[in-house]
């Protein structure tokens, strides 16, 4: 299903290749992905539940923990139901508009997640260096301000990096290399010039990714130095408690973006399974962070605790 004819208008949808090269493990592929994405849904729900039912979690460090739990929904939801369906069924084809939409939901959402974890580690940095004074900094207010900022960032972003890409012509070909439409697949396809695409990523990409992660690290290299000032093991041990969380998760997003956008395919193994392995990496972070939150801060355990008994004796009754 190739378009050779170099015109816009004359291209009506994407083929996503996905793991059409690999059917023999199309279903168990479905069946694992499928429980994946509920396990998803299902913990990210309950950290939410928790957050809006516990007064005592209705501080900032939890407005901002329901918004991660919020993006690692919205995330996985804007690629994990049509990959569940080209895994089910022989139609891999995908609207140019449903495309789109795709691309430019999931770089939203993904920029937003940089931003807010930048976000969350200026939150740990101020509760740990400047404990008293933390009430007085990290308000409600501000923190609605830092909220709306990355969201509103995030999603600008993806409106000229979408607008950017979807203006080019496409003539090569409408086989997208990926389970999903990105920028990078999607402009290879390109018959035009992609050099300013192929700029907007790299310039404007760079400095609000850079900038993110700077401010992520700066935040822990400030943190990490007072908790090595105070003197006693239980103090330094609650101080790391408060972030360790926060850590994990800022290890496991960076680590898997590099994973699958910066390393360089390997040649031992077949196009298809190097998607296999991005695929992996792309669903499985965001169920590990309700995992992470929920079984190292004692808060979250707590609340969770009660929904269940509150559940278990409502049924009972």
């Amino acid at each position: 299903m190739e378009m050779d004819v170099c015109n816009l208008t004359t291209l009506t949808q994407f083929i996503l290749i996905g793991l059409s090269d690999l059917p023999e493990v199309r279903y168990p592929l479905f069946v694992a992905f499928f429980i994946i994405y509920q396990i998803t849904l299902l913990g990210n729900g309950a950290i939410l539940l928790a957050i809006v039912t516990e007064r005592k979690l209705q501080t900032p460090m939890y407005y901002l923990l329901a918004n991660l739990s919020l993006l690692d929904i919205f995330c996985p939801s804007a690629t994990v139901p049509k990959m569940l369906k080209n895994l089910l069924t022989e139609d891999h084809s995908i609207s140019f508009v449903g495309c789109a939409l795709q691309l430019y939901f999931l770089v939203a959402l993904a920029g937003t997640e940089v931003f807010l974890l930048a976000v969350m580690a200026y939150d740990r940095y101020v509760a740990i260096c400047f404990p008293l004074r933390y009430s007085l900094i990290m308000t409600k207010v501000r923190c609605v301000t830092l909220l709306l900022g990355t969201w509103s960032a995030g999603f600008l972003n993806s409106l000229l990096h979408t607008v950017s890409t979807f203006s080019l012509s496409f003539c090569k070909s409408n086989r997208v290399n990926q389970y999903y439409c990105d920028i990078p697949p999607v402009v290879a396809l390109s018959c035009s010039s992609t050099y300013m695409a192929e700029m907007l990523v790299l310039v404007v990409g760079g400095i609000f990714g850079v900038g993110a992660f700077l401010i992520t690290l700066i935040s822990y290299i400030y943190i990490v130095s007072t908790i090595l000032k105070i003197q006693s093991v239980e103090g330094k041990r609650k101080a790391f408690s408060t972030c360790a969380s926060h850590l994990l998760v800022v290890f496991l997003f960076y680590g898997t973006t590099i994973f699958t956008y910066i390393r360089p395919s390997s040649s031992n193994h077949s196009p298809a399974r190097d998607r296999l392995i991005s695929m992996l990496y792309a669903v499985i972070t965001p169920m590990l962070n309700p995992i992470i939150y929920s079984l190292r801060n004692t808060e979250v355990k707590g609340a969770l605790r009660k929904i269940l008994q509150f559940r278990i004796s409502s049924q009972k009754l």
